[in-house]
Order: C-alpha cells, then sequence, then structure tokens
C-alpha cells in the first residue's frame, strides 16, 4: 500500500498498525506524536489503528534543548 509520510510517499506492507509503522521506519516511539489525515493519533491507539492505502502522516519528534 502507498501512504505519504511527512511529504514523501512510501511504499509499505499491507494490514500494517501505526505502531507496526513506526517500528518499520525505526522511530523511537517514546517522543514522537503521530498525525493521520490531519488528526492526532492517540498513543494508546497506536497498537489499533490500522494503517490505510492512501492515508497521510505527519510524523513530529520531540527533541529537548535549551
Amino acid at each position: 500500500m502507498r501512504v505519504k509520510v511527512n511529504g514523501k510517499e512510501y511504499e509499505l506492507p499491507e494490514n500494517l498498525t501505526v505502531l507496526q509503522m513506526l517500528n518499520f521506519f525505526k522511530i523511537n516511539h517514546n517522543f514522537v506524536a503521530v498525525e493521520r489525515n490531519k488528526e492526532i493519533v492517540s498513543r494508546k491507539d497506536w497498537e489499533n489503528v490500522k494503517v490505510c492505502d492512501g492515508d497521510v502522516f505527519e510524523i513530529v519528534t520531540f527533541v529537548g534543548g535549551g
């Protein structure tokens, strides 16, 4: 299936959850927020929300600093 993540298109395996997609991209999911089709996906739902063909994701990483 084809999805767009942070403005780039990717071909992903079928039947991934949001959490599995983060693992696929090797993203440390402890410090990120995920937006799917302009709606925030709650962290508690990452294991249940399926990624669908044509979805558009924005994944934002929190960075500390001073």
